[in-house]
């Protein structure tokens, strides 16, 4: 993908994304638009940042080991600085030694032990994670999250450690058509942000939620930071 066909595309999101927050009301600069670039090249991933990306996410430490320093190097050769990094998928604890130092955000953090390992990495690297807690509103037990019931503890254990900064709240709805379904799964997430910030989390501003099949709902329902991946970089590869 060149650097042309990645600006276009990236500003037919941003146009969508604008179109989607001023429908509810909200400024469209409060929303940002994250980069998920999966089985995507680093070329391509490029070619979005040099055309105005600001923000990539990967779903699996392994890949990215080997993508980001690669895309990292890229960008340097071209005078370009990296995007902000993101985690979104699933993190086994035994990788948190890596993602501690790849990423300035994982938004998958879902258990307490899981947050101790990644606090504990980023302080002996010297670094603050931002941290986003994964809920599980679907109940779908092949995916991460914590349960609503369970999510105050871990905001409480989260928001004790050193090494993270907790931002807010993310989610990953179960794979429908149902646009009324979406909404509710989108709006329960906000109330429950809601809820945690009035009751002493006023840290907990952001909501990552929404995909490219979907983000323009999320955004009508309070998302600020929206998950797009093949809308921006096109069919993955492998």
């Amino acid at each position: 993908m060149s650097e042309a066909a990645a600006a276009e595309r990236l500003a037919a999101l941003r146009a969508r994304i604008a179109e989607a927050a001023r429908r509810a009301g909200r400024e469209p600069g409060d929303v940002t638009l994250v980069g998920v670039a999966k089985r995507q090249p680093a070329e391509r991933v490029a070619a979005a940042v040099a055309a105005g990306l600001g923000d990539v996410a990967e779903n699996f430490v392994q890949e990215a080991r080997a993508k980001i320093p690669a895309l990292r190097e890229t960008l340097a050769a071209r005078g370009l600085a990296a995007p902000r990094f993101h985690l979104v998928g699933r993190l086994q604890t035994n990788k948190a030694r890596f993602a501690a130092t790849l990423f300035d955000w994982v938004q998958s953090v879902d258990r307490e032990e899981l947050a101790r390992e990644l606090s504990r990495r980023a302080e002996a690297a010297g670094r603050r994670l931002r941290a986003l807690v994964q809920v599980n509103l679907s109940g779908e037990p092949q995916k991460g999250g914590a349960s609503p019931e369970g999510l105050g503890a871990l905001l409480e254990a989260c928001a004790a450690l050193p090494g993270l900064e907790l931002a807010g709240l993310m989610t990953v709805p179960e794979e429908t058509r149902d646009e009324a379904l979406l909404r509710r799964r989108f709006a329960a997430l906000r109330e429950l942000r809601d809820t945690f910030a009035r009751a002493g989390h006023p840290e907990l501003r952001e909501l990552s939620m929404g995909m490219s099949g979907d983000f323009e709902i999320a955004i009508e329902e309070g998302a600020t930071q929206v998950r797009i991946g093949t809308a921006l970089f096109g069919a993955r590869e492998g």
